[in-house]
């Protein structure tokens, strides 16, 4: 075997432990690092604390994030109401709203202002093509509250025991309806995803027990109807 062969053959050698190292090397980079904005950075092994609760923090705290904005019309909280909502469930059957309500003084001496913590179950929703959709079920309740001095939660102590057997600051109602929404087109969203009208048949507390005392009452005299319009955010 002459020099050039000899040569010939460790240049060979040489390319093939070369291909060898920078294969095994790939390898190691594609299995042990992520590449990113152009630079290998080697893989934790392990997830730190610091890593879950981060994690942990971004994903519940991010469920607070409201999702609907929603305006409504009379139903025994105010005149008018409007506040944030969120939705959730596997279907996103359910919903909770917060609203602030304004609420004129008519007879009274002053205007008033009422919150309202309302929770709703939509069980089922029919498509109607062009992007809308009916739900002729929505049902729930809410707890609605006057604010101010004047009403109460507990009977004061100047009244007898047991001369109001309801709070006249806190009431809690209970409601049925119906909906039909407008889904947006992707292309031509501005602010909303969709948009949905809805009306409620309501009556509280005081009203229901009135009526099992009272048979006189009909259901016309213990009901109250409402309509309203929300807001898919997100």
């Amino acid at each position: 075997m002459n020099m050039w062969s000899i040569k010939y053959l460790l240049v060979l050698l040489f390319l093939n432990v070369t291909m060898l190292v920078y294969s095994q090397n790939s390898t190691s980079i594609s299995q042990d690092t992520v590449k990113e904005n152009g630079i290998y950075l080697e893989k934790t092994k392990k997830v730190s604390k610091y890593d879950l609760r981060q994690h942990w923090y971004r994903k519940y705290w991010s469920t607070l994030i409201p999702t609907q904005a929603v305006i409504q019309y009379a139903g025994n909280m105010a005149l008018i109401s409007a506040g944030i909502g969120w939705d959730y469930g596997s279907r996103r059957e359910w919903e909770t709203h917060a609203m602030f309500g304004f609420l004129p003084k008519y007879q009274s001496r002053r205007n008033k202002l009422t919150f309202t913590l309302k929770e709703n179950f939509i069980p089922w929703s029919v498509y109607l093509g062009k992007g809308f959709a009916f739900e002729p079920l929505s049902t729930g309740l809410y707890l609605n509250s006057i604010i101010g001095h004047e009403f109460w939660a507990h009977q004061p102590v100047r009244y007898n025991s047991g001369y109001y057997t309801f709070s006249t600051k806190i009431h809690l109602n209970i409601f049925v309806g119906e909906r039909i929404t407008k889904r947006i087109s992707p292309n031509r969203r501005l602010l909303v995803k969709s948009v949905t009208g809805f009306y409620e048949i309501s009556s509280p507390d005081l009203y229901i027990f009135t009526k099992i005392k009272n048979k006189s009452l009909s259901l016309y005299d213990i009901i109250c109807l409402s309509v309203g319009v929300k807001f898919q955010i997100l």
